[in-house]
């Protein structure tokens, strides 16, 4: 076996010299040599047509100097064939490995990786890895800061020592550590490659000013600066001079901690990493810091950010703000609705979208309404709003308070544009800072807005109340519950329970676990896309996952298309030509669309035909779907045909499509039973797939005279329809049918006073984690009453 497991750390053979990674040359022979390293990173196994298999890895020395470049510490491992397998089977992140009998080849990824500029190959049968196993306990680790790339879970019983160069003192090439004022950043951008990138400029008490340029491979991974002032400590980072100018790069096992920067704050660190130090030490630094940019008037001033009630036509200005409601506009342009709690003292223009794009409530009351800024963000700020999400707590900058009406085509105002509204635009770009952060709910300012929308929330809600209170008594429930005699309740409840209905109230102070009858209205629901309710749900995982769409469909299948190579059709079928109304089912002259039949179920009807497909796109499937009841779409991979990728359907019935899990399958191209009538299940079994099934998933917002209560509506959602999840995957008419349900339980416009009753039946639960006492309500057996029903009593 090419990978030997030994008990105590491995030296690797003894004729053969251990060189450090600083060492490792592609111009040298390193026939009689070995590296020894530790695992830092162990990627996935993947198949490689030369190779069967490919893997790549990262190792570390152990014993190297903290202040060396990464380059001399950290070099990416690649392994083939039969190597690859047995470690990715027995090697662990933690291992200390030797490795012996390799090549190497330069780096294609140092650049970005900024890894050692070599890497080593190793395949063959004179590639060797030994291995000493880290303890089941725990791995081993390097330094208390989890860096930017895959690093260990941090275990140490000693924190370690670091050293900061103050920013006069820095000098290019050194791999150093910092600390320092933020006088300017821009937020996490998508660079041109792969990254993101995040630039800021930093001081300390020499009074030199730096810029930092920091790539990474996701957003939350870069510094959490939320405003001008905060201070931020970074580890190993790099100075290079680029045009005449002291710059620092992030290196690998860069880290970043970040404080706020106001003198008595809090010390909360704000950082990414999950594990990470910070003594009485680092506590001293950050107050000097603190103590001295407070009393410094060269330094920008912090207070950038402005409550609504204090905009100014063409202001320039920071926002922080709560997320209501977003709609997507174009590519180019997001529509975003957002309140801080105050109200602006301009006329505010009221930018309107149609209901079917908006993600979050489509509309407010009158009251709200008054406290809502729209907001558009444009091009690559649009790209990053397709991330958040209503609710989300966000801080703006640099947004433009502009006077006039708004010009965006998809959009409208309710307003004359005689009247000088203020509208709020984040133009593209990120000069002078522009971007989009979201906050944490621990943040000060986040604490803050919520204390200030909740205090205007709980007056608007003592309004409702009273006014609530006002309905006329038939057409309203008593405070126990029960209906008045004209009240018509549009569901009814299925269950045998004999129960006493509760307000929702009373059912928010119950204890978890019981179930519950209430009479209540439905003040809102989610998704407001509808189609966007449907969902895959494995039973065997338990996994649910969204419907991919026809877009990301015909990606697929154009690519396996393209992919699709020689290979050998299955012995147990036929090749044939099967016509698709009015035309031969043909690609372009490059392309053919190979057709086989089940021979054993060609000749037995139409309900037994099994037709695959390979080299089809999705609308050819579909159109041969529509005359033919089994149709398995394939690709090629090593001269042998194989289902399409996970996302993808691996069998169409006319216009339904069924889907597999992808962690649960082990898919093969199988024979299928030649006895019994062919439907998915027995497809699913032949092809050893975990079939997904369709299921329904919204969540309603409650309410009555009370309270609100958010609750879920899954796994009784069909009955309560009255209509399957598989048929509105499917039939139009289906879809149509939950549509016009939902509007007649919350009609759109209708005023909450004025909308339909619902009798139904809850249950309340909490999940099993133990950190997590949240209790959830699901809705179960009732379904709705057709218009004639009598109301239930």
């Amino acid at each position: 076996m090419p990978v030997c497991v030994v008990g105590a750390g491995p030296s690797g053979p003894a004729h053969l010299t251990t060189i450090s990674i600083s060492q490792v040359s592609s111009g040298s022979n390193h026939a009689n040599l070995s590296v020894k390293g530790r695992v830092v990173h162990k990627g996935p196994l993947v198949p490689s047509d030369s190779h069967k298999f490919l893997l790549k890895a990262i190792i570390r020395e152990d014993n190297a100097d903290s202040n060396l470049s990464p380059q001399d510490m950290s070099i990416n491992v690649v392994l083939f064939g039969t190597l690859a397998k047995d470690f990715s089977q027995t090697v662990s992140e933690g291992d200390v490995v030797v490795a012996s009998g390799f090549t190497v080849s330069k780096s294609p990824t140092a650049s970005t990786d900024r890894l050692h500029p070599c890497n080593l190959l190793l395949s063959g049968e004179h590639a060797f890895i030994h291995v000493c196993q880290a303890p089941p306990t725990g791995r081993a680790s390097h330094g208390a800061d989890k860096s930017s790339g895959p690093s260990l879970p941090a275990k140490v019983s000693k924190v370690p020592k670091y050293t900061y160069t103050k920013l006069d003192d820095l000098k290019p090439g050194e791999v150093v550590n910092v600390y320092g004022v933020v006088v300017f950043f821009k937020p996490p951008f998508k660079s041109r490659g792969s990254d993101f990138c995040s630039s800021l400029k930093i001081t300390d008490q020499s009074q030199r000013k730096i810029g930092c340029t920091i790539f990474c491979d996701k957003a939350e991974s870069h510094p959490q600066i939320f405003q001008i002032g905060d201070i931020i400590r970074m580890h190993r980072v790099k100075p290079h001079v680029y045009q005449d100018t002291l710059t620092l790069l992030n290196t690998f096992g860069f880290s970043a901690v970040a404080f706020d920067g106001a003198v008595g704050a809090a010390m909360e660190p704000r950082t990414a990493s999950k594990s990470f130090h910070f003594t009485k030490d680092d506590q001293r630094v950050v107050r000097e810091l603190r103590s001295w940019a407070a009393g410094e008037a060269s330094l920008p001033s912090s207070d950038t950010t402005v409550t609504l009630s204090a905009v100014q036509p063409k202001m320039y200005f920071d926002f922080t703000c709560q997320l209501l409601a977003k709609a997507t506009v174009d590519t180019t342009c997001t529509l975003l609705r957002v309140w801080d709690g105050t109200r602006c003292s301009h006329s505010l223009l009221k930018v309107m979208a149609d209901p079917d794009i908006v993600e979050g409530p489509a509309s407010f009351s009158e009251e709200q309404e008054k406290l809502i800024a729209s907001v558009l963000v444009f091009d690559n700020h649009a790209q990053f709003a397709k991330q958040i999400k209503p609710g989300d707590f966000l801080r703006l900058y640099n947004l433009r308070a502009i006077p006039g009406s708004v010009q965006v085509p998809g959009l409208s105002s309710s307003q004359t544009e005689e009247v000088n509204h203020l509208s709020f635009h984040l133009h593209g770009g990120t000069a002078y800072g522009k971007g989009i952060r979201v906050l944490p709910d621990d943040c000060p300012d986040v604490r803050q807005l919520k204390r200030a929308t909740e205090a205007f929330q709980d007056e608007v809600d003592h309004q409702t109340l009273n006014d609530s209170l006002l309905w006329d008594v038939w057409d309203s429930p008593s405070p126990g519950g029960e209906c008045g005699a004209s009240v018509q309740c549009l569901t009814g409840r299925t269950c045998d329970h004999i129960l006493r209905p509760l307000t929702l109230r009373e059912l928010k102070h119950a204890v978890p676990g019981g179930v519950h009858h209430v009479r209540v209205q439905l003040k809102s629901y989610e998704p407001r896309r509808l189609h966007q309710a449907l969902k895959l749900y494995c039973s065997k995982c338990s996994t649910m996952q969204d419907v991919p769409d026809d877009h990301h469909l015909a990606g697929v299948f154009s690519e396996a298309s393209a992919d699709c190579g020689p290979y050998t059709p299955p012995p147990w079928t036929m090749s044939g030509k099967v016509h698709v109304p009015g035309e031969l089912l043909r690609g372009p002259p490059s392309r053919i669309v190979n057709v086989h039949m089940s021979a054993q179920l060609v000749s037995e009807g139409k309900t037994k035909e099994l037709i695959f497909l390979t080299g089809c796109s999705l609308q050819e499937a579909c159109d041969l779907a529509a005359d033919y009841h089994n149709i398995v779409p394939l690709t090629s991979s090593g001269g042998e045909v194989a289902l399409l990728h996970p996302t993808a359907p691996f069998l169409f019935r006319g216009r339904k499509r069924f889907y597999r899990c992808q962690r649960c399958s082990q898919p093969s191209v199988r024979e299928p039973p030649a006895d019994g009538l062919l439907d998915q299940k027995t497809l699913a079994e032949a092809f050893n797939v975990q079939l997904l099934d369709f299921v329904l998933l919204m969540k309603f917002q409650l309410q009555d005279p009370t309270d609100t209560l958010d609750v879920f509506l899954w796994t009784h959602a069909e009955s309560f329809f009255k209509v399957s999840a598989e048929d509105a995957a499917a039939n139009q008419e289906a879809q149509d049918h939950i549509r016009q349900t939902v509007e007649r339980l919350c009609p759109p416009g209708d005023t909450p006073g004025g909308r339909p009753w619902m009798d139904l039946c809850l249950r309340s639960y909490q999940p099993q984690q133990e950190d997590h006492k949240e209790t959830f309500y699901q809705i179960f057996h009732t379904s709705m009453l057709s218009p004639s029903a009598t109301p239930t009593p």
